[in-house]
């Protein structure tokens, strides 16, 4: 077992396609979070399609999308109705998606803090035994919660947009911050093909 992957927790949270699959052994749910499509090599749904594909998650498991703070509740009651069903604690693995650059990987601010919101609301339902990375996220997104939405607007990520005509991205994601949408996706038949079922 690696030291890395956090496996004693119940909420284990890492960055980007390599961090999923280091947390996302024995998970229950994989939570992607990815704020602001379309900066970096990767699309959102390329990078949930490389996440759902990973060997290290469960055939059974949830794979669910976050673009946005506002949807973090209805993760924690998503994984509360998991654990009903499992008649056991689920297990959660927050990954928040960054961007894959020429240069190698960069995290992203705004990943980071939608994912800090996840692991508050799963807090806030008693889903709380989580390491020490989701637990700084969580602190990070709760501190700077009031200013959530210039940093998304100030980040790297959002410049980068911004400077390749596609603003409109940036303004999207900043008017639906709040939304409570959240996308579960589903393997359909082999790994790394999947379907948005929500």
């Amino acid at each position: 077992m690696s030291p890395h992957g956090q496996q004693k927790y119940q909420v284990r949270f890492d960055h980007g396609v390599a961090g999923a699959a280091r947390i996302a052994p024995g998970a229950h749910v994989v939570v992607v979070v990815d704020v602001l499509d379309g900066h970096g090599t990767l699309t959102r749904d390329e990078t949930v399609r490389v996440v759902a594909g990973l060997p290290e998650v469960a055939s059974g498991a949830d794979v669910l999308v976050v673009t946005g703070a506002g949807a973090a509740p209805e993760v924690a009651r998503h994984v509360v109705e998991r654990q009903a069903r499992r008649g056991d604690r689920a297990l959660v693995a927050i990954v928040a998606a960054g961007a894959v650059e020429a240069d190698g990987f960069r995290p992203a601010v705004e990943d980071q803090l939608a994912a800090g919101a996840v692991v508050d609301a799963l807090a806030a339902v008693g889903i709380d035994f989580s390491s020490p990375e989701a637990a700084v996220a969580c602190a990070a997104s709760g501190a700077l919660a009031r200013a959530s939405s210039h940093l998304l607007t100030a980040s790297a990520s959002a410049a980068e947009l911004v400077a390749t005509d596609r603003g409109d991205v940036v303004d999207a994601a900043r008017a639906s911050s709040s939304s409570a949408a959240l996308a579960v996706v589903a393997p359909s038949g082999s790994r790394g093909e999947f379907t948005p079922s929500a």
